[in-house]
């Protein structure tokens, strides 16, 4: 059964979540999550300082918050004129199907794009599963709940292979070719043989 907690949380929104004010290119909000009292995940608010500290002592507790900057994404976007699937791309479409074989591959890929400045953790929470990571994306400020699969380090070399051939491969894992066999010529002693002449029978 697949961790729920690694599910795949909405993008940033565009204004505040309380006052329904926009917010404004490089303001500095908060964003948190909440349990999804209607499913196994969690729900993101984004809220304007103000807002925030407006909330009284007895509101929702969030399973998780802090603070970022809203960047506007209108006009940021710019085509990629590779087609092959960037590693972020990969990362978002692998916590989409949540298959338990490609947990480890999901860290890789978060702590890989953490390095390279695209993703960022914001928390990390005990879990009854283990250690549930945050992390946000530093352009889009999308979330990725990533589950910590302490990977022991005799099995790091093998994951970083499996993550490098989807990397070359689409995102997908190459499936391997099967092996021709031939089989001899005196395979099927009953079948007439097309080389030889008739005037020899």
């Amino acid at each position: 059964m697949a961790y729920v907690e690694s599910w795949h949380v909405r993008s940033r929104s565009r204004e505040c979540c309380a006052t329904r004010r926009p917010f404004v290119d490089g303001e500095t909000i908060v964003t948190a999550l909440y349990p999804d009292p209607e499913s196994s995940g969690y729900i993101r608010r984004d809220i304007c300082l103000e807002a925030w500290s407006a909330l009284p002592e007895d509101a929702e507790k969030p399973f998780s918050f802090w603070k970022t900057t809203f960047s506007d994404p209108s006009g940021n976007e710019t085509p990629d004129a590779v087609e092959k699937l960037s590693p972020e791309e990969i990362l978002h479409r692998l916590v989409g199907e949540d298959e338990d074989h490609t947990e480890n591959t999901r860290y890789i890929l978060a702590v890989m794009l953490e390095r390279r400045k695209l993703l960022r953790e914001t928390d990390h929470q005990l879990t009854p599963n283990g250690i549930l990571r945050v992390y946000e994306h530093r352009k889009t400020g999308e979330i990725f709940l990533i589950r910590d699969p302490n990977i022991p380090l005799s099995e790091v070399e093998s994951v970083q292979k499996e993550v490098f051939e989807m990397l070359e491969n689409n995102g997908r894992l190459p499936t391997p070719a099967l092996p021709v066999i031939e089989e001899p010529p005196d395979a099927h002693p009953d079948l007439p043989n097309p080389d030889e002449d008739e005037s020899e029978k």
